[in-house]
């Protein structure tokens, strides 16, 4: 089988008994850094040798099938530098290859960067959403942060410390200074550091500098009560700038709490009627 092991992403005391007799017992690890899995294994005190066989982004695709043929017939471990494999980091391809062809996959539970942020953030953790790292071009980070702006779930990145402090402030710009957030440094490690507060004084925090492995939590966007008429009204905006209707009505639909099939049968009327918004609104219900 192809077994995903989840190592300690900071305190090596977080590697289970599991993990320690699974590492003991492989024949081969497949490893996002194999002198990263090597010093893992001689700091767990780990007497076995398995062959570590190099398994990254750039390379994974190309190494998958053969990782998969060789799980047919023996286990394969498959370990990122740090946190649950597959997770922003290789392994998906793996996965999706053995599952096509019939090859078990399981996994070693453990330490995860985003469950822990998310934990200690205290932000809402009912309803989240993992979207890793954000884009490093200007036009396509703006595009994602605008399609985000009103995702109500609370919402991960991970990020660069290099980058924190422009990301910090594409966010508060693109969700509002107040949006409330915490940025959790070295978690699990010696100097971790959780500080929470509202985008822009995050950003302005962060000016200064910050190092380490960061993960951002942001809240959700707040409730906020709209209009059928001002929703049909985005509806047909949307329309107009080239987007499918019902495409369209799914969208607004779900940021407004308000009906997708009644957004849809009012935009209808409203291009038959030729008379806008305004004529057509009454028909759509708000169902929150």
């Amino acid at each position: 089988m192809i077994l995903l092991a989840a190592t300690p992403i900071g305190n090596l005391g977080d590697a289970s008994v599991r993990l320690r007799e699974t590492f003991e017992q492989a024949t081969v690890i497949a490893a996002e850094d194999t002198r990263h899995t090597a010093q893992l294994l001689r700091l767990l005190e780990i007497d076995n040798r398995p062959e570590l066989i190099a398994l990254h982004d750039h390379n994974e695709h190309d190494r998958a099938a053969a990782l998969v043929e060789r799980a047919s017939t023996e286990d394969v471990v498959l370990v990122s530098d740090a946190g649950m494999p597959t997770v922003s980091d290789p392994g998906f391809r793996v996965v999706q290859l053995a599952a096509e062809r019939g090859v078990t996959v399981s996994a070693i539970p453990g330490p995860s960067a985003v469950i822990t942020a998310l934990a200690v953030a205290g932000l809402p953790t009912d309803r989240f959403a993992f979207e890793g790292f954000l884009p490093r071009k200007a036009g396509e980070r703006g595009r994602a942060l605008s399609a985000l702006a009103t995702e109500r779930r609370t919402l991960v990145f991970f990020e660069a410390p290099s980058r924190l402090a422009v990301t910090l402030a594409d966010l508060a710009t693109a969700f509002g200074e107040s949006r409330p957030a915490a940025v959790c440094r070295e978690l699990t490690k010696l100097h971790e550091e959780v500080r929470r507060g509202p985008l822009g004084e995050l950003a302005a925090w962060a000016e200064d500098g910050v190092r380490g492995e960061i993960v951002i939590v942001v809240g959700g966007a707040p409730e906020t009560e709209v209009s059928p008429e001002s929703a049909l009204t985005e509806v047909l905006q949307r329309v107009a700038e080239g987007e499918r209707l019902k495409d369209a009505s799914r969208a607004v639909a779900e940021a407004t709490g308000l009906s997708s099939r009644e957004l849809y049968a009012a935009a209808l009327a409203a291009r038959a009627a030729g008379s806008g918004a305004g004529s057509a609104a009454p028909a759509v219900k708000d169902t929150k």
